[in-house]
């Protein structure tokens, strides 16, 4: 894999750049073989606060992920772990999904007790690994509703007024489905169809 590692509001050390190559390096012993993938690496300090993203472009598979900490180093084990449980989810959906030659399957290791074996033994360190993936995503609760009309403030009020995450609602100028949600940094988002 190659790095490219940049930092915003920081300079990047030769022992952080060290690190983020040893820590995100572990992601090769998901693969069969290593992926010849970029790793795109942005490091960043706003306040008090180290923020690392992290983005994998690979064929067919694009592994992202972000992670916020007052430690640079501890932001980067959590943003690794973050990667990991990303690819063995999609572990678990391909190995049910795509059987064929060439699919996503091909490029992980082909047998999970290997990698539990290889956890086990101290290879590979102590992290969990679950022993129990899932099959099929099962739907507890189905729930329908007539979509009112209303503009995207009313909408933010009813879903901060139901103590929801989003809310899907039919925008009164334009008769658009809309969903309002509650972003981590607490502000508020709008998904609109094109």
């Amino acid at each position: 894999m190659n790095y490219n590692i940049r930092g915003e509001n920081l300079e990047v050390t030769p022992a952080l750049k060290s690190y983020v190559e040893k820590k995100v390096g572990k992601m090769e012993r998901y693969f069969d073989t290593t992926p010849a993938a970029d790793v795109h690496v942005k490091l960043q300090v706003h306040n008090s606060e180290s923020v690392i993203e992290v983005t994998i472009p690979m064929p067919q598979l694009v592994l992202r992920a972000e992670e916020k900490h007052a430690d640079m180093y501890a932001a980067i084990d959590l943003v690794v772990e973050k990667l990991e449980r990303q690819v063995r989810k999609h572990k678990t959906k391909v190995n049910r999904k795509f059987r064929q030659e060439g699919s996503v399957k091909y490029m992980f290791k082909e047998n999970i007790e290997d990698l539990n074996e290889e956890i086990a033994t101290g290879e590979l360190g102590n992290e969990e690994f679950p022993g129990e993936e899932v099959d099929e995503y099962e739907i507890v609760r189905k729930k329908r509703f007539n979509l009112k009309p209303m503009d995207t403030e009313e909408a933010i009020l009813q879903m901060d007024m139901l103590g929801h995450a989003f809310f899907v609602f039919s925008n009164a100028v334009n008769g658009d489905t809309n969903v309002v949600y509650r972003r981590k940094d607490g502000k508020y988002g709008l998904i609109e169809p094109e």
